[in-house]
């Protein structure tokens, strides 16, 4: 029985939902690292991040290249890429709503705040000392 595809699109973004994983792809978008390189940026255990790739590779995100005693990661093609500018313009479009929500709210609670009062650095209103 075939998988359908909206199943199958969970499985693909339940894969990428770690934050290792989302890290490694973003410093794979501009080509090949080795794994060292890859270690001392995303500073995890050397274990930690063999699952983490193991995960990726066996998806077919990522290939891994032997070159003498050093292996390197790639990305597999270069949509996944685009998948992570994506995310970025999305995530980079909700936060610019919250901010504006964030700065009426903040503006309302100064405007309703009671006189003689000063907003802590949660917003709610306290005696002036």
């Amino acid at each position: 029985m075939q998988v359908p595809l909206y199943q199958a699109k969970a499985d693909f973004f339940r894969m990428l939902g770690h934050p290792v994983r989302i890290r490694v792809l973003e410093l794979l978008q501009h080509g090949p690292v080795p794994v060292r390189d890859l270690l001392a940026d995303i500073d995890i255990e050397p274990s930690s991040l063999s699952q983490q790739l193991a995960v990726l590779r066996r998806s077919g995100i990522v290939v891994s290249i032997r070159e003498g005693s050093t292996v390197s990661y790639a990305l597999a093609g270069g949509d996944v890429a685009e998948l992570l500018r994506a995310a970025r313009r999305i995530l980079t479009e909700l936060l610019a709503g919250q901010n504006q929500l964030l700065s009426q709210l903040q503006q309302a609670d100064t405007a309703s705040a009671p006189a003689g009062s000063l907003l802590t650095e949660r917003g709610s209103a306290r005696p002036a000392p």
